[in-house]
């Protein structure tokens, strides 16, 4: 399998590209490789459906956020929803850019240019109803984030209706739409930038199906879908950020008549965790000594992600340091979704001064004043004010 290329290498633009030079640039592609223009051309075929696959990317500021931070793993395999796509998925999406650039208007249409007939089609001819999308929430821990985890989920929505299997009717007969003749489409002629155009539209009266129910299901009323709900396992990579947000393809509701069904869109929350402080892909953890061990030092336990993890505390360890545990942070992964390190865990130090003293803690205290160990410089090392200005 060949490896997938970077988006915006697929549309021959920059990463900083605007949306209007994005959408120029699909427009551009999914012309020179349509299917209707590079008949029996497979890898015209191929080239059509991964630029729809880029430009469905990178035409959501959200999926393109995503993808310029984590790359394909952040899409759950990318394109439509990590699943592979069809010439239907790619013209309910994205046929009336066709028209659009054209003259057009709907999923396609015929033009006549200089003698020769040119043929942009919107699918060829009837069109399946799509779902609407669906947004849930799901928060998941550090722990999750640093091995990634399938979710179960329970979500409502619309479902298939079971007493007509989500056709909308109740003796499953059919029967052809009288106005387009069973085509799911209409012709209109309008003038375009390139002369008299004939533009297909979809039927108004069977919404580009081509067919009528004669008998509605009582159930659902004709539509095929009722509220029901549905539990879906969601795959979450390593390495995702409070914000991050991921498509399942074909999870959300149910479409009338048994049309495409919308995707599952899942915006990830960070529980925030009692302990560790997430920077990026490292972690922060702030220790407290106490004046003895900072002084003498010796072994402290810590947590971490893997389980709690000792540490040996330097003889002398001043207020500041940063002890630095590698690879105990989290994934960091590239626009290619390859993980390319893998972060660090920071110890803060601080120490704790007691605000109260025995008399003889006091007194111990006031003893050791009077040593010069106990001044700042002491042993040879340098305050602060002689580090700063030599």
């Amino acid at each position: 399998m060949a490896e997938k290329r970077d988006y915006y290498e697929v549309l021959e633009v920059s990463k900083n590209a605007t949306p209007e030079e994005i959408k120029k640039a699909y427009r551009k592609m999914a012309i020179k490789y349509h299917p209707d223009k590079n008949p029996g051309d497979k890898v015209a075929e191929e080239k059509f459906k991964e630029a729809a696959e880029a430009y469905e990317v990178l035409s959501d500021p959200q999926k393109r956020q995503t993808y310029d931070q984590y790359g394909f793993a952040g899409l759950g395999g990318a394109g439509f929803g990590g699943q592979t796509m069809d010439m239907s998925d790619i013209f309910a999406k994205f046929g009336d850019l066709f028209g659009d650039l054209l003259g057009g208007g709907g999923g396609g249409f015929r033009m006549n240019f200089n003698g020769q007939e040119f043929n942009f089609g919107g699918g060829g001819g009837r069109r399946q109803r799509r779902g609407a999308d669906l947004r849930i929430k799901v928060k998941v821990t550090l722990e999750e984030v640093a091995t990634g985890v399938d979710k179960k989920v329970k979500v409502k929505k619309m479902v298939p209706c079971e007493h007509c299997h989500g056709t909308g009717s109740n003796d499953g007969q059919t029967e052809t739409c009288p106005t387009c003749k069973g085509s799911g489409r209409i012709q209109r002629t309008r003038q375009g930038i390139f002369g008299l155009q004939v533009v297909q539209e979809p039927c108004p009266e069977c919404g580009g199906e081509g067919r009528k129910i004669k008998n509605k299901c009582p159930h659902c009323g004709g539509e095929g879908v009722i509220r029901g709900e549905e539990i879906i396992s969601i795959h979450i990579p390593a390495g995702v950020a409070e914000g991050m947000q991921l498509t399942v393809q074909g999870k959300g509701n149910a479409a009338p008549h048994g049309g495409v069904p919308g995707d599952l869109l899942v915006l990830i929350e960070e529980e925030e965790h009692k302990e560790l402080i997430r920077d990026d892909c490292n972690l922060i953890y702030n220790l407290l000594l106490s004046v003895p061990t900072a002084a003498l030092g010796g072994q402290v336990e810590i947590p971490s992600l893997q389980g709690p993890v000792k540490i040996t505390i330097p003889e002398g360890t001043q207020p500041g340091k940063v002890l630095r545990l590698r690879g105990k942070g989290l994934p960091q992964i590239d626009g290619y979704g390859r993980q390319i390190m893998q972060g660090d865990l920071l110890v803060n130090i601080g120490v704790y001064i007691p605000e109260k003293l025995s008399r003889d803690e006091k007194k111990w205290f006031e003893q050791f004043q009077q040593s010069p160990n106990a001044a700042p410089g002491a042993a040879g090392k340098k305050s602060f004010f002689q580090n700063l200005f030599g």
